[in-house]
């Protein structure tokens, strides 16, 4: 089953970059697109993100997060994390800035299912995942790294 028929109806979301610097990264980026500087905001607090690492609690980790609203529905993440032990600063320690995910968002109720899908067809590991900052839904990320090079994240509203 390809990539496709796996993530079924969702849609393309996001492209993530880890930043070292978000103050200065958001500010050229803005310039790039010719729109006013997001805000920079902290991701959240660990009493609701419930943030685990290859599947342990991971109460320190955070990030500052901006947004970029490329098209509707469609954004730019910039993420600046904390020194504490994350997928987000493992990224950054080991291959520097740029790209970090490509996210994608699915149907409310089937990232079990999607998962499992991704972990069987495409050797999948499941590094990182928690709520969000606010509560209203959930992000996943995985490696396909062995099958695809890359990170997915999975966004999933409740």
């Amino acid at each position: 089953m390809g990539l496709k028929a796996i993530l079924n109806n969702a849609r393309f979301a996001q492209v993530g970059f880890v930043v070292n610097d978000i103050e200065a990264t958001r500010e050229q980026f803005a310039l790039l697109f010719d729109c006013e500087v997001p805000p920079a905001d902290i991701c959240g607090e660990y009493e609701v993100m419930q943030t685990q690492v290859f599947g342990q609690p991971a109460p320190k980790a955070n990030c500052r997060l901006a947004f970029f609203d490329l098209t509707p529905g469609v954004q730019l993440e910039l993420i600046e994390p904390n020194e504490e032990p994350s997928v987000w600063r493992d990224s950054l320690n080991e291959f520097g800035e740029g790209i970090h995910h490509i996210a994608f968002q699915i149907e409310t109720g089937t990232s079990e299912k999607v998962i499992e899908q991704l972990v069987n067809e495409f050797d999948a590991v499941v590094e990182q995942r928690g709520i969000y900052g606010d509560g209203s839904g959930q992000y996943i990320y995985l490696s396909l790294h062995k099958k695809l090079k890359c990170r997915i994240e999975l966004l999933e509203s409740f």
